[in-house]
């Protein structure tokens, strides 16, 4: 038996404190690998952290309803290592596919895995649903998980430690020479002037080192393109004006533009369902479900993405309801998290910051995204029954990044400009 000491983890990006909720394991309790040790909340979500391991919990240092910064030890545990590793060995990594039946992960050739240099292996611990579906997707043997070097709490294995492994499988890298990754072995890594006493470095968090890996992944397995065009959203803010006051009073909740514009994708969505898709490996998985993340901005700066579910099933009251409640939630830190999972496409609102548009990168394993930009009133030419005139109109850009994988141009351009048509016609995009 070893004793181990439990720190509060980073929950989010910029998140530096969580508050203790509830401790569900009290000191001489039994713990099970993945057991449920405590409940903790931020700003942005509430959480239960489970613990990979099988021990007793010998001491809580922090007790509920504090404020505890990232990193701080809040409990020791002893650990079992002899259980830990039995019930590791015995355990092997299964699970349901995409269709709902069991798989067995198949060994990699020796080209991509080259045995000479593989890594020791080492016991396997708790892996979260998300890196056992990553890797039954990406058909990982047992022995692979246990090469790969963990770098979350305890050695536990994270979604960007299977996500690195499989960047230097695909190169034909060994584990253990993730130093060296395949950039490395190209080009040479580029010198870094850097002026004492005057620059300053700052070391990227666990949660900035995610995200970054994340977007890298993204960008190195979609090929991306992003089409853009500029939408003519007059008549949409006329009558958004002129009908949220009745809207309010008949229904009981605001209408902003966010739900104008779920409305308008999932109609779009509808109609070129290809749109509302993943892709796994050579297969593409249109959803059935159009289930549309929304970026919602917090009183600090942040950003989260709640998604909207069954969103083509909503009317626009429905939608109004549904997106308001999001965004209080996410405001008062009454999130939960299944209300930020599920999403089948996402939409980003970068006119929220200013910009007139955006070339933004796919949330995997998503096909596209879609940003809104500022909208701006300019001088434009438009047709009227006297000709064509020039006139101060509200003009929007729209910025659709897809996966070119499984969307070609035609399919991506044609829903843009669907997406462009709703906007323009207001009375089509949803009824008050």
């Amino acid at each position: 038996m070893t004793e181990s000491e439990f720190r509060m983890p980073r929950l989010g990006e910029s998140v530096s404190e969580a508050t203790i909720l509830e401790w569900r394991k009290q000191p001489g309790d039994t713990i099970e690998a993945g057991d449920i040790l405590l409940e903790v909340g931020t700003d942005k979500v509430n959480s239960e952290l489970p613990f990979p391991r099988r021990g007793v919990l010998k001491e809580i240092l922090r007790p509920a309803q504090e404020v505890v910064p990232v990193g701080e030890v809040i409990a020791r545990i002893e650990i079992d290592e002899a259980a830990d590793a039995a019930a590791a060995a015995a355990n092997p990594v299964e699970g349901p596919t995409a269709a709902g039946t069991a798989t067995t992960p198949v060994a990699v050739t020796a080209s991509t895995q080259p045995a000479a240099s593989a890594a020791p292996q080492r016991p396997l611990g708790f892996l979260s649903p998300l890196v056992r579906a990553i890797a039954l997707a990406e058909q990982l043997t047992l022995d692979e998980l246990q090469s790969i070097q963990g770098t979350g709490h305890d050695g536990r294995i994270r979604k960007s430690d299977v996500f690195q492994y499989l960047r230097h499988r695909r190169a034909g890298i060994a584990p253990g020479r993730a130093a060296a990754g395949s950039t490395a072995l190209r080009f040479p890594k580029p010198v870094i002037p850097i002026v004492e006493g005057r620059d300053r470095i700052v070391e990227m968090d666990r949660m900035r080192r995610l995200i970054a890996d994340h977007m890298v992944y993204s960008k190195h397995t979609a090929p991306h393109v992003t089409a853009f065009i500029e939408v003519d959203v007059t008549d949409l803010c006329a009558w958004h004006a002129a009908t949220k006051e009745a809207f309010a009073q008949a229904h009981g909740t605001r209408l902003t533009l966010t739900p104008l514009f779920i409305d308008a994708v999932a109609r779009a969505l509808a109609e070129f369902p290809m749109m509302n898709a993943s892709i796994d490996d050579d297969r593409i998985i249109v959803h059935a479900d159009v289930n549309i993340g929304m970026a919602t901005a917090l009183p600090d700066g942040n950003l989260i993405v709640p998604v909207v579910k069954q969103a083509g099933t909503l009317d626009l009251p429905g939608l109004a309801r549904r997106v308001n409640s999001l965004a209080e939630a996410a405001r008062t830190a009454t999130l939960r998290p299944d209300d930020v999972q599920g999403g089948t496409f996402t939409i980003s609102n970068v006119g929220t910051f200013g910009s007139l548009m955006g070339t933004p990168i796919i949330n995997q394993p998503q096909a596209a995204i879609l940003a809104f930009g500022a909208i701006q009133r300019r001088p434009a030419v438009i047709d009227t029954p006297q000709g064509e005139q020039i006139a101060i109109r509200r003009m929007m850009f729209l910025s659709l990044s897809f996966d070119h994988r499984a969307i070609d141009g035609w399919l991506g351009g044609s829903f843009l400009r669907k997406v462009g048509d709703l906007l323009e016609q207001p009375r089509a995009t949803g009824d008050a």
